[in-house]
């Protein structure tokens, strides 16, 4: 009530929107425009390693919400945030390059081995520039110069 008292955002985060049902709050077709939506944020695993836990049953569901059976994980997940017609999308590094177990940034409520792993311009290349170049354009998410 308070967030919308005063028309803050809300937070939409891709992985925690497959349980529940078609009536999670955090699925793509419930998200409300004022809101923030993420493949995960830096307190999740990176969305490949994430995936690849879940039993075969989830990863169905999930491909078959997203409608990409055959396309590789991440990257149904981050078309989905740019798809979403929630204001503001965000996709961590880590699956901007596809990552998966061994590059998650932080694990909530541990003192040891967190906030280690670095982002290092060689990693990115062309493919991964085309495709978000494509998925910002293709969703009308190109910020607009003055």
């Amino acid at each position: 009530a308070l967030r919308d008292q005063f028309n803050l955002p809300g937070m939409k985060i891709l992985q925690f929107a497959f349980d529940g049902g078609p009536e999670n709050a955090y699925l793509p077709h419930n998200n409300k425009p004022n809101s923030v939506v993420y493949s995960g944020t830096h307190d999740n695993d990176t969305t490949l390693s994430w995936f690849e836990s879940l039993s075969g049953d989830q990863q169905y569901y999930i491909y078959d919400y997203l409608g990409q059976p055959s396309a590789a994980m991440p990257w149904p997940i981050i078309q989905s945030v740019f798809r979403s017609s929630a204001r503001l999308a965000i996709i961590p590094m880590q699956d901007v390059l596809g990552l998966g177990y061994g590059h998650r940034m932080n694990t909530p409520g541990t003192v040891g081995g967190n906030w280690q792993w670095r982002f290092s311009w060689d990693q990115l290349n062309e493919e991964h520039i085309g495709r978000l170049k494509h998925q910002v354009a293709l969703y009308g998410r190109v910020v607009k110069k003055d």
